[in-house]
């Protein structure tokens, strides 16, 4: 069982970046998982590029989309929405077809009270246009990150590691 995970921050110490770190470690046993380093390195996306055309960077993107049995995001939530860099990612999908009934989950990590929940309704309507299989299981919108993950990238919340830890057997689940 193989987990691609894709934080939305591309910010050196995201707190998104480390729940999926924390996500691998709690992983069920014969679970592996990749977390996404590349999103700066998708071009921007331009409609009709989307076919054999397209770019090695998005290729690649593609393929390791295809390998997985199962997709985890993780987003901060910029101006009430998802990052940009996240949406662009997303929309090199969107005619591909990788995302097509692939179990999906999608976390949102927030310093704020509402955990994101702008960034989660943003990236859930893309999934579902995409026809994306979300699994509400494994979904967690996650408030005041910033005293749940130290400066180290370390969960010290309890709560949220078992969070986390259902959320991902959740998915893990849906994808067996």
């Amino acid at each position: 069982m193989h987990i691609f995970a894709i934080s939305g921050s591309i910010r050196p110490g995201s707190s998104n970046t480390a729940l999926l770190h924390a996500a691998t470690t709690l992983a069920p046993p014969g679970t592996t998982a990749t977390i996404y380093q590349s999103l700066t390195e998708l071009p921007y996306f331009m409609p009709g590029n989307y076919e054999e055309s397209a770019p090695a960077a998005v290729a690649n993107f593609r393929q390791q989309i295809r390998a997985a049995d199962a997709i985890l995001i993780c987003t901060p939530e910029y101006v009430f929405s998802m990052p940009g860099v996240l949406k662009n990612a997303l929309e090199w999908l969107v005619a591909s077809g990788e995302l097509y009934h692939k179990p999906t989950a999608i976390w949102s990590a927030s310093p704020s009270a509402t955990g994101g929940d702008q960034a989660y309704s943003s990236v859930e309507r893309m999934l579902t246009v995409m026809e994306a299989r979300l699994v509400p299981t494994a979904a967690l919108q996650i408030s005041h990150v910033s005293a749940r993950v130290n400066k180290q990238g370390e969960v010290t919340d309890d709560s949220l590691r078992q969070e986390l830890r259902q959320a991902v057997a959740a998915l893990v689940a849906a994808a067996t």
